[in-house]
């Protein structure tokens, strides 16, 4: 199945389920595939293997995180707070 360049991954809805939602699907799906830094080793190799399931291909190590990005916002408040109290 071809892909178009305005709805990339989204192609395979087709015409269904209008633009609005099958662009919000692309932005969803680009985070979510993206390979992001490891916290443990530093390279960029961090995948999702599952939902909230992300693993760095390098050094094997697995941690739970958001749905589609393994550091959510909420995250980040918490960790804020904690490094404000020490």
């Amino acid at each position: 199945m071809g892909r178009t360049k305005k709805v990339k991954m989204a192609a395979r809805f087709g015409p269904r389920y209008g633009l609005r939602v099958r662009r919000t699907i692309i932005k969803i799906e680009e985070k979510q595939r993206k390979k992001y830094q490891c916290k443990k080793c530093g390279k960029v190799a961090v995948k999702r293997i599952g939902t909230g399931i992300w693993q760095c291909r390098s050094c094997g190590y697995t941690f739970a995180g958001g749905t589609y990005i393994p550091e959510t916002p909420a995250l980040k408040i918490v960790e804020r707070a904690v490094t404000k109290r020490r």
